[in-house]
């Protein structure tokens, strides 16, 4: 006898309060509810509040690894998905959960190009106390991080590479439950967040991509082991989704490089793409910048890989990509020939040593804070932000210092704003007797 075959069954849809309680209490969802949510979402038809009872019912009960797969997939199919087969390099982004003092974003792009890959970056701000990249590329007169989708993909083909602002097109869906999540306390949901980046870079036309996951005060995760599970999560949901995917779990307590605001880290990055800079930031671009070349196969072997990112960063070709990327934006290009020309702050002032030690501990994120209430703060989006402020030549965590040796170098234009701000300062040091172990920049590498 012919086996009956069945017509599928139609998709009765549950009401929002059934899949609320079905994820409190522990249950798993199939795929046509999470499309259902996420149209919801989109048609703009579930209530807010029943969108954040559901929020904090996935932060309490997780979501397994083919859940989360599909939820990335339905969000990244909520708006415009960006076609890049036309490139025939190799397209891979780069994401960071976000750093004090990172700017390996604005180097790794133009290196990444001068590698032979294509990356197709847009920035979102994640952190409200953290400065973006886009924010510290607006210290160049000029440059905007702006552009439709179609200005994305055509700078692509030109260029090589973007630091464009997050399209509204991209992952849509996203966007409202980002928004939501920094209301309710959920930002730290694991699947939430690797729902979201995924979403969002494979939307971008990202063919692999290279986590940082950071871990410490100077980021929204504090704990290391939940740093590790979230770059487990990244991967294996990306490897599900049929992408490419490393991930790098990172130290965040204390700030990356010597200095954190906008005009000063743009000069910072400027060094880096000389092949010079601070140690750690040095370390961190080649750890990188090695998975990236490796995830596309410019280089097979680690020594290879190494070998390809520290030529392209000496012979001066990731710094005229750099060069290419700022005219590409509409930016002027001198500031990176002449970084002379970037505005400097009416005043310098030390922050001096209490005593004679070693310093201990820093906390990265009020370090953060206090360059941020000095001005460069984006005080809404896109707003302006003082290019000229920040903080440079931190010391770092097991340097010796004597008493009124500076801890750093603020630069500032408002008194009254120093001094507002000093407190953060000096909180954000702690200095002992005794010379601590160094921390640990590179934790784990996920794969």
């Amino acid at each position: 006898m012919r086996k009956k075959i069945l017509a599928p069954k139609k998709f009765i849809k549950p009401s929002y309060s059934y899949l609320i309680e079905k994820k409190r209490d522990g249950g798993e969802f199939s795929q046509e509810e999470i499309r259902y949510v996420v149209d919801s979402v989109l048609d703009k038809e579930m209530p807010e509040y029943q969108m954040a009872a559901l929020a904090m019912a996935i932060f309490f009960q997780g979501m397994s690894a083919q859940e989360t797969a599909i939820l990335a997939e339905e969000m990244m199919l909520s708006g415009e998905v960006v076609d890049l087969s036309k490139i025939s390099r190799p397209k891979i982004d780069k994401y960071s959960t976000g750093g004090v003092g990172d700017k390996t974003s604005l180097v790794l792009a133009p290196l990444a190009v001068a590698c032979g890959v294509v990356m197709p970056m847009m920035v979102s701000q994640d952190e409200e106390f953290l400065i973006s990249s886009l924010d510290k590329l607006d210290a160049i007169p000029g440059f905007s991080g702006k552009m439709n989708l179609e200005e994305f993909v055509a700078q692509l083909k030109t260029t090589g590479c973007t630091i464009a602002d997050q399209s509204e097109e991209i992952a849509p869906v996203d966007g409202t439950l980002y928004r939501l999540r920094q209301n309710t306390a959920t930002i730290p949901s694991l699947p939430l967040i690797t729902g979201s980046v995924l979403s969002k870079k494979l939307a971008e036309g990202a063919e692999g991509l290279v986590v940082d996951v950071k871990w410490g005060n100077g980021s929204f995760i504090k704990d290391v082991e939940q740093a590790r599970q979230l770059a487990r999560s990244i991967t294996r949901v990306g490897r599900s989704l049929k992408r490419r995917c490393v991930a790098l779990v990172t130290d965040m307590n204390q700030p990356l490089g010597d200095t954190v605001g906008t005009a000063l880290e743009i000069q910072e990055a400027i060094q880096l793409l000389k092949g010079e800079g601070p140690e750690d930031l040095q370390e961190l671009v080649l750890k990188l910048g090695m998975e990236i070349v490796r995830l596309a196969g410019v280089a097979g072997s680690t020594l290879s890989a190494k070998q390809t990112v520290q030529r392209h960063l000496k012979d001066g070709s990731a710094l005229a990509k750099f060069k290419e990327l700022i005219e590409a934006q509409g930016g002027d290009s001198s500031y990176i020939d002449d970084p002379s020309k970037f505005p400097t702050a009416k005043h310098i002032r030390k922050l001096p040593a209490p005593k004679r030690g070693y310093v201990h501990t820093i906390n990265a994120g009020m370090i953060a804070r206090g360059v941020q209430l000095l001005g460069a703060n984006r005080e809404g989006r896109r707003k302006h932000v003082d290019p000229s402020v920040g903080v440079s030549e931190i010391k770092k965590v097991g340097t010796q210092v004597k008493q009124g040796e500076p801890l750093m170098m603020i630069h500032y234009n408002d008194e009254a704003k120093l001094e507002s701000v000093l407190e953060y300062f000096k909180q954000a040091y702690r200095l002992a007797p005794k010379r601590p172990n160094p921390p640990q920049l590179i934790v784990e590498r996920v794969a």
